[in-house]
């Protein structure tokens, strides 16, 4: 201290803590002079001495004008030094830095100069420092006062020179600060940090790229900023990096998939719209790398098919596209299960063309990994049936698609059909509303005999009568109307001579006894007209109900479609098919003759010409409008072919139609006992309803009585 007090004459001191900028300029300018004699001398001691007493009695001193004038100073003898600075740096250049946090502005701009001042000097040889001064350059880039602020742009241009020009540069120690501040909101502080990548990855010996996973999030955060410029300059540097990305030869995809993911869900459209571009062309380039990731990729992809912007939804459909057409194996680190936990997922996206894409992945993996995928139906299966209630028709069929897939075998078909029919039960409107789109496409998908025996085998175990009766008449409407089940229908016409047809006869029987209009629906399909009548005669009162009456409706109608054209045909040989006659005479008796039903079934049978009749059969037939049956030779009857059966037509093509009705008879007269008991079970709750009311109002009187006595007892005691 001595030594420096010996070198530099008091009024320079006194001159370096004047308020007055010039002479504060001026005594500088004298310590620079006295510093580069020093150095000319070589005598560094001093020189020490000197830069000592510059920073403890000034820099560091308590007033503002003392540090103003050791800023100015330092800089002064940097510039002395010239070519020997460097051995100086350690002493001069922190007090600088520390400067910058200085409470007053003018301070923190003298720093800003000197520091500028020093860079200019020393060049190269301060990069030793870059990290503080970029900390501090990083803080006033965000100061409160703009004449700082502009200096610190000075300061900050001068250093990205000395950088880029610099071999001893360490982007391994400068990216752990740069990744520290990437997530800073303050505008300022985000133009200089796109401000240095930007300038960092134009230097060809700094590898920026190899770095980018590091701060990439930060960019794209960058990209919902409010300014415009922001955005403009951090979407300039993602186009430059993804460009870089598209020439380098190796890229750690993985890294930057993983946050480019996250970014395709942000609620800032334009950020969504650059991630999901930059996934396209990872999926593009990435190949095996991206294996692991196929998962969270789809997690992102399948949500912006669905975006309300155009240009995402164009992007995502084409990276979907990709997506599906790299078959990976599951060897490979391919992850059949969480691709599927993801596609289950997305089919509760409330967006149709997000469940749609779901399904088609499912599909897709059903016919490349088969196996695997199997192994996860308990995860998907729920879902699946689930998605079967959706509001979309196209999801609906897709679904449909998966569930045949899976159901090629046996036991998956069975397990199909089981949850399929629970969930008919469970959900009325999901039958209402989808069961015969869901029940044709199966037909088609899966063959419709067997589903239709599956369905029939299942219903014929049903507990619910009730719904069981609902069932069997949605899937016998079905059958009579769909034009997918026309094959069905075909077969069972032929009941009478095909075994084929009498075995699918026979198999839909049991179940169809459920509904008494199911089964005669059943026998004029398979034309085992002798056999409905004998059902229609069976019927008992109980079994006429509004129900029913609601169902023959319904059959009297189909009755006059093309698909019953058949049997109006018939109608013209009434000698052959004498049992058709009388099953739709019974009909018509069943039926209130000012119901549009009766008039449609009169007015058919009143067109069946007279001359299609016998002379014979003229004679057994009264005047009037009806046709009768009686007198029937004894020995023989006229059945639904024309040939006559010795055996009364008991039986035909081994099916035993007495063993049938008998069947009919007993399914029916247990839905007659379940219903006397519900309504018994009605009855009871009503009266013991009525009961509980009853016992509630003896309380409540018994209750007054004595309230009442009470007042009269202290009316009385107080008299």
């Amino acid at each position: 201290m001595a030594d420096a007090l010996s070198v530099i004459p008091a009024a320079v001191l006194r001159n370096l803590a004047d308020k007055l900028y010039e002479k504060r300029k001026n005594a500088a300018l004298e310590v620079e002079g006295i510093v580069k004699q020093l150095a000319g001398a070589g005598d560094h001691d001093r020189i020490t001495a000197v830069i000592t007493l510059l920073t403890t009695e000034f820099t560091y001193s308590p007033q503002a004008n003392h540090r103003k004038g050791g800023l100015i100073s330092l800089a002064a003898a940097t510039v002395g030094l010239t070519t020997e600075a460097a051995q100086h740096l350690e002493q001069i250049v922190p007090p600088v830095l520390n400067s910058f946090a200085d409470q007053d502005s003018r301070v923190r701009y003298y720093a800003c100069e000197a520091l500028y001042n020093i860079a200019k000097v020393v060049r190269g040889d301060f990069i030793i420092f870059f990290n503080q001064i970029f900390d501090a350059l990083c803080k006033l880039s965000a100061d409160s006062d703009a004449n700082v602020q502009s200096a610190a742009h000075l300061l900050d241009r001068l250093v990205k020179d000395i950088v880029t020009e610099s071999d001893q540069f360490s982007i391994e120690e400068f990216i752990p600060l740069l990744r520290e501040r990437m997530n800073v909101l303050n505008p300022y502080v985000r133009q200089f940090l796109v401000g240095w990548i930007t300038v960092l990855d134009s230097v060809p010996d700094i590898d920026m790229l190899g770095f980018l996973p590091d701060f990439l999030d930060g960019l794209f955060n960058m990209l919902s900023d409010s300014s415009h410029e922001i955005r403009q300059q951090a979407d300039s540097a993602l186009s430059e990096f993804l460009q870089e990305i598209k020439n380098s030869p190796s890229v750690d995809y993985g890294r930057m998939a993983e946050i480019l993911v996250q970014r395709a869900g942000s609620p800032d459209e334009f950020t969504r719209l650059t991630a999901i571009t930059w996934i396209n062309e990872f999926v593009k380039l990435g190949g095996d790398q991206l294996v692991p990731y196929y998962a969270d990729i789809l997690g992102a992809v399948l949500p912006c098919i669905s975006d309300k912007e155009e240009k995402i939804r164009v992007v995502a459909r084409e990276t979907n596209e990709e997506l599906r057409a790299i078959k990976a194996d599951p060897a490979e680190a391919f992850d059949v299960g969480a691709i599927l936990s993801i596609a289950r997922r997305q089919l509760s996206s409330e967006w149709e063309a997000t469940r749609i894409e779901a399904l088609h992945w499912i599909s897709t993996l059903l016919s490349r990994h088969r196996s695997e995928v199997l192994t996860f139906l308990n995860d998907i299966f729920e879902t699946l049936l689930k998605a079967l209630s959706d509001s979309s028709d196209e999801v609906v069929l897709l679904v449909l698609d998966v569930h045949a897939c899976i159901a090629r075998d046996p036991h998956h078909f069975r397990q199909l059909v089981v949850f399929l029919v629970h969930n008919f039960r469970l959900d009325n409107s999901l039958l209402e509303k989808r069961g015969a789109l869901i029940v044709r496409r199966l037909c088609v998908l899966l063959n419709a005999e067997r589903v239709y025996r599956e369905l029939s085998t299942i219903l014929e175990r049903e507990s619910d009568f009730d719904f069981a009766s609902i069932m069997v008449q949605a899937l016998n409407l079905i059958l009579l109307t769909s034009s997918e089940l026309s094959e069905i229908r075909d077969l069972l016409k032929q009941s009478l001579v095909n075994p084929a047809g009498k075995d699918l006869y026979v198999s839909l029987y049991a179940s169809w006894c459920h509904s008494p209009m199911a089964i005669i629906s059943l026998c004029f399909l398979a034309q085992t007209y002798q056999h409905a009548s004998a059902v229609i005669q069976s019927m008992e009162e109980e079994d006429i109900n509004v129900k029913f009456l609601v169902q023959l409706d319904k059959l009297i109608r189909l009755m006059e479609t093309p698909i019953f054209a058949y049997l109006r045909l018939q109608l013209l040989e009434p000698g052959r098919y004498i049992w058709l006659f009388k099953a739709l005479y019974g009909l018509l008796m069943l039926l209130p003759q000012q119901s549009a039903a009766f008039k449609i079934l009169k007015t058919r049978l009143k067109a069946v010409p007279l001359y299609s009749f016998n002379g014979e059969q003229l004679k057994r037939m009264p005047s009037g409008d009806s046709y009768q049956f009686r007198n029937v030779p004894d020995g023989f009857r006229t059945i639904e072919d024309g040939d006559v059966a010795k055996d009364g037509g008991s039986s035909r093509n081994g099916i035993n139609f007495a063993a049938r009705l008998q069947q009919f008879q007993q399914m029916q007269h247990q839905h007659r006992v379940l219903t006397k008991t519900q309504a018994k079970l009605r009855n009871m709750s009503t009266s013991l309803s009525k009961v509980a009311d009853l016992f509630i109002l003896h309380v409540d009187f018994v209750f007054f009585v004595f309230m009442f006595h009470i007042n009269c007892c202290v009316k009385i005691h107080r008299i």
